[in-house]
């Protein structure tokens, strides 16, 4: 269904109890949420407006606003300027460990999607020379990417790679995620410092994420090594916190 289709199923509606102790806006919510789980109502599929809702169910609009707002907390709803209030199939989780993002989507069952701002060789860098450690100025590879997933932008992605893979090419990142592509060359990323925090959005982030201007976001830095110990990548990206979460298990010692 695409953005173009307001989508309201009144029938899941038809048994709301409206003299019971249960609040209209959980049921109005859970309903909705059960809709959603099941595929009734698809991915990508775009509500009609909180003001119409109300009308057609006889409720207030601050009703239908929170019922909308739990679903949004939950991750599976989302609302995008321009287009209203969407569907995604849940949000998303990554476990802290050595994979990429692409790989974490496909592994979800989100179909991943890619955008390349920026694909040149430039001069590193003091941080990215650090990191790789190269020397100040030598050539590496800049890629900017914005990913998506079911058509929600979810991050904006900058790494930094030596010369010798410049020759990756745009059409390679538009269809597969970068460790798939190191990994079809022979490199076998074996170990990675990673550090996570958070951020308002700087720039043109806020645009590319669709979210508020100086919104939060959730940030990830990563230096990665292949089995000989040598840096491949090293990559910062930022995440809308709406979308997307880490998780981790911690073990007592």
């Amino acid at each position: 269904m695409g953005d173009d289709t307001a989508y309201w199923p009144n029938d899941l509606f038809a048994d709301i109890d409206r003299t019971g102790p249960v609040p209209l806006y959980f049921q109005v919510s859970t309903r909705l949420q059960s809709a959603i789980r099941s595929g009734e109502i698809p991915p990508g599929a775009r509500l009609e407006n909180e003001i119409s809702i109300a009308e057609q169910l006889g409720v207030s609009r601050p009703t239908v606003r929170r019922a909308i707002q739990e679903l949004v907390d939950k991750g599976l709803l989302v609302r995008r300027r321009g287009i209203g209030t969407q569907v995604v199939q849940g949000s998303v989780t990554r476990q802290v460990e050595l994979t990429s993002l692409f790989d974490d989507l496909q592994s979800a069952n989100h179909e991943p999607g890619t955008q390349v701002l920026a694909h040149e060789v430039v001069p590193a860098g003091a941080e990215v020379a650090d990191a790789l450690g190269i020397p100040l100025g030598d050539p590496v590879l800049r890629l900017r990417r914005r990913r998506s997933t079911d058509g929600v932008p979810v991050a904006v992605m900058e790494n930094h790679l030596p010369a010798s893979f410049a020759d990756v090419t745009v059409e390679q990142l538009e269809s597969r995620g970068l460790y798939q592509i190191l990994r079809a060359r022979g490199v076998a990323i074996s170990v990675a410092k990673q550090k996570i925090g958070a951020r308002r959005a700087e720039d043109d982030e806020h645009e590319l994420l669709d979210i508020d201007e100086g919104g939060p976001v959730l940030t990830m830095e990563r230096v990665s090594f292949d089995q000989s110990g040598a840096a491949i990548e090293f990559g910062h990206h930022c995440y809308r916190p709406d979308m997307y979460s880490f998780a981790t298990t911690l073990v007592a010692k």
